[in-house]
């Protein structure tokens, strides 16, 4: 398998989903993950999930969704020794991310500046809710937040229902998203220039970027947009339909797919008629239109109209719950969940996914199971050249 980071060292001192997230994604091709955790409590995620058993022994589901592949350090960043320890690993690394709020690792002493002066070609991301200037600059941001203030809760659900949450950390998993692509573009970057960055990365501003035909149809259009429930605003019919037993959602997108809809319904006849015929006819009168088709499609299971519709060119897909996608025939052997057996720590084998992509015909993974809180300080320090004496003293001090 590829491995485009391998050889780069990545410091990882965040906590929860968006920074963790980011940096499973560099792991997973390639990077050498240290997540650096303070001593006794390390990531929040840790206590998170929906396992009590696993958040008391600090290895919550939350925390190992997105840990696996990485190593852990515990240091206390607040004692001059343990700052120390950490200078010393920030000289061997390429990559620190962290995401706290603005201002926290400079006041520690650790910021851009002090550690740029120790390491010049490192590349330091900082992602926050607001980034590193503005007025919400300071505020505590978590992704319902910034779903909230971003937009996403305003278009999501509908006139009776919204505003309404996404139904998982949107916000949080873009903003980790963006970061692993900024910080493969500065490596890329110091790899011509040889110079380090300050990568600096806005939840809020990365949702927004995503949240681009919306947020287009206002600046652009001057449409401002409203919650629409399960209908796609660009056209119709294109929803989700009720069928004799469930939702099936259908994109009839084009005109002939429309045409083809109508067909395989038993109810060419909608195609001919003039509240329908045209795309922008469809969009005025998508009420009745949906009305007209959901009659035909009683005729049906949404597993029955599934195959039926796609035979002919229309794009449809049942509304499925996780477990039912998870094993389904086009998930379950494809390689996206990685199985570990008996993890430490943890007291049972495990499953998460991994990379959404393949690189050259394989699918980017990790080979070791998420950490234990600490599992690699003295190997870490070890590598530094820490004796064996150091270490001790260090752990009695609480410095790791």
């Amino acid at each position: 398998m590829l491995r485009p980071l391998e050889g780069i060292r990545v410091l990882d001192l965040t906590n929860v989903l968006a920074g963790p997230l980011c940096t499973f994604q560099l792991a997973l091709v390639g990077a050498e993950v240290i997540k650096v955790e303070v001593p006794g409590t390390g990531d929040l995620a840790r206590q998170l999930g929906a396992d009590p058993e696993l958040n008391q022994r600090l290895m919550g589901a939350s925390f190992m969704a997105q840990n696996a592949g990485k190593r852990s350090v515990t240091l206390d960043l607040k004692q001059a020794r343990g700052r120390a320890v950490f200078e010393r690993l920030v000289a061997t690394a390429d990559v620190l991310v962290e995401n706290f709020r603005p201002g926290v690792m400079a006041r520690l002493g650790t910021g851009y500046d002090e550690l740029s002066r120790i390491n010049p070609a490192l590349i330091y991301c900082a992602i926050s809710g607001f980034g590193s200037d503005g007025p919400l600059r300071g505020n505590l941001a978590y992704d319902q937040i910034i779903q909230g203030l971003s937009g996403v809760m305003s278009v999501t659900g509908d006139a009776a229902t919204g505003p309404l949450r996404a139904g998982f950390p949107i916000c949080d998993t873009l903003g980790g998203l963006t970061a692993a692509f900024a910080i493969t573009s500065a490596l890329l970057a110091r790899r011509q220039g040889g110079q380090g960055a300050f990568i600096d990365v806005s939840m809020l501003e990365a949702t927004l970027v995503a949240m681009g035909w919306v947020v287009s149809n206002y600046l652009i259009a001057g449409e401002e947009p409203q919650p629409m429930g399960n209908d796609n605003f660009t056209t119709s019919p294109s929803g989700a339909f009720r069928t004799r037993d469930g939702l099936l959602n259908i994109a009839a997108n084009k005109q002939e797919q429309f045409v083809a809809l109508c067909r395989v319904a038993g109810r060419p006849d909608l195609a001919d008629d003039p509240r329908f015929a045209r795309r922008g006819d469809r969009l005025s009168h998508r009420a009745a239109l949906t009305a007209e088709i959901e009659v035909a499609l009683a005729s049906r299971t949404a597993a029955e109209w599934e195959p039926l519709l796609n035979q002919a060119g229309v794009p449809a897909g049942r509304v499925l719950s996780v477990p039912e996608i998870l094993s389904h025939p086009q998930v379950a052997g494809c390689g996206l969940v990685r199985q570990f057996g008996d993890v430490p720590g943890a007291g049972r084998g495990i499953s998460v996914t991994t990379a959404g992509f393949r690189l050259s015909g394989c699918r980017p993974d990790v080979d070791r199971p998420p950490p234990r809180l600490g599992e690699h300080t003295d190997e870490v320090l070890r590598g530094l050249g820490f004796t064996d004496d150091e270490i001790a003293t260090l752990r009695a001090e609480g410095a790791i």
